[in-house]
Order: structure tokens, then sequence, then C-alpha cells
């Protein structure tokens, strides 16, 4: 059977029931399961693009009741209660950042760096938030294994409405770069062309687009 393709809208499953564990993540998961034991009101989900921190926030929130916020539109009048704080960075508001830390309310951040490392990697200014970030809980969210890069791409495809073969997505996966955001952009790329031209997401479809260099 070939599956029609239609340009439906793209959703990504975001439930607690989608994400997919494996054993680079699975402290990451029991620490947000275990959110009501917490030792510590913050913590931190670190990892590359694509790896599942924002989807594992989204869980969080939607638990607590969290209001979700970007590190970079952080300032004075943030909210009050539980807070998820995406995707610190360099130039991170420090001020608010550690008003946020030593209020002592549900806090979870996400970003592509350890804590340790802030101070040195986004030349951290405020020596109380130097100490704070290195004491900050963190907890990895990437371990690549076959297992995870399989689940990614099966859930990126199904969040299309997709049902891809497990042999198609096999050769997929042992050719690409072993990372979340290259499987990520790939299936976007996969998708877009099963749309252009009216086709299936197949073996064909797959080794023409890793053929181009430009595709992958």
């Amino acid at each position: 059977m070939t599956q029609l393709v239609l340009p439906l809208e793209t959703r990504s499953a975001q439930g607690r029931s989608d994400f997919i564990v494996a054993p680079g993540n699975e402290r990451a998961v029991a620490f947000i399961d275990s959110f009501k034991e917490w030792p510590a009101p913050a913590a931190a989900l670190v990892g590359p693009p694509a790896s599942g921190k924002s989807h594992l926030a989204a869980v969080w929130a939607e638990r607590v009741g969290a209001g979700v916020i970007e590190a970079m539109a952080l300032n004075a009048n943030v909210p009050t209660g539980p807070l998820v704080v995406e995707n610190v960075a360099a130039g991170v508001p420090e001020a608010p950042l550690f008003a946020l830390l030593e209020r002592g309310t549900p806090l979870l951040l996400t970003s592509q760096v350890s804590p340790a490392a802030w101070p040195g990697k986004f030349q951290m200014a405020m020596p109380d938030l130097v100490s704070r970030s290195r004491a900050l809980l963190a907890f990895d969210l990437w371990a690549p294994n076959d297992a995870l890069l399989m689940g990614l791409a099966v859930k990126l495809f199904a969040d299309r409405q997709l049902q891809v073969p497990e042999s198609v997505i096999s050769h997929m996966i042992a050719t690409l770069e072993r990372s979340p955001g290259a499987i990520r952009d790939f299936v976007a790329r996969a998708d877009a062309a099963a749309l252009a031209t009216k086709k299936p997401v197949n073996l064909g479809l797959i080794k023409g687009l890793l053929a181009d260099p430009a595709a992958r």
C-alpha cells in the first residue's frame, strides 16, 4: 500500500506519552515525573536543538500550571508562580534571571549549554548569578543511539500525518548526521518533497534526498 500525501497542518505531539524515553534522557524524564519530590526548586534541561527539552518542559508546565517565557524576553515583570524559561544563551538578562533563581518558586530552564558552563560561555558579569548557575541542578537529554534516533524520526513523521516504513527510516538514520536537529530538518525536507512530487515518503524518495548534499 502507498500512503497519500496531503498538505496537512503539522502539529507536534507534546504529551508525556509522546516523549521518547531512552538511556540518554531517562534521568531527565524521571526528574520531571517526580516533580513533587524535587530536592531544589530550580533545575535545567540541557541538550542540542530537537533533543526534547521544550517537549519535556511543556509536559512539566502543563502538570504544574507553569508559564513559559523565552530567556531573552526576561525583564523585571516576569510572571509569578511556576515558570519555564526557554533557551538560556549568551546575552540573557542577568538580573531577572538571578531574581527568578532567588525567589524559590518552581523553575525549569532549558539551554544548549550546561549551567555550570554558563558563566564562562555567556560571559556572565554578576558574581551571585555565576555562583547560582554553577550550583544549578541539570539534566542532559541527549546521547545518540539507534533506538532514540528511530523513535524520534517515527514521531516527527507521525506529527506530519505520515506513516513511513521502518526499513525506510533505518536507511535514513544510517546515512544522516546523528543529531536530533539533522533528523528534524531532513523529515521536513522529505515531507516537502513528497508534497511537491505527490508521492509517498518511500525508499526511493529518501535515497534521492540523501544523494543531494543540499537536502541533507
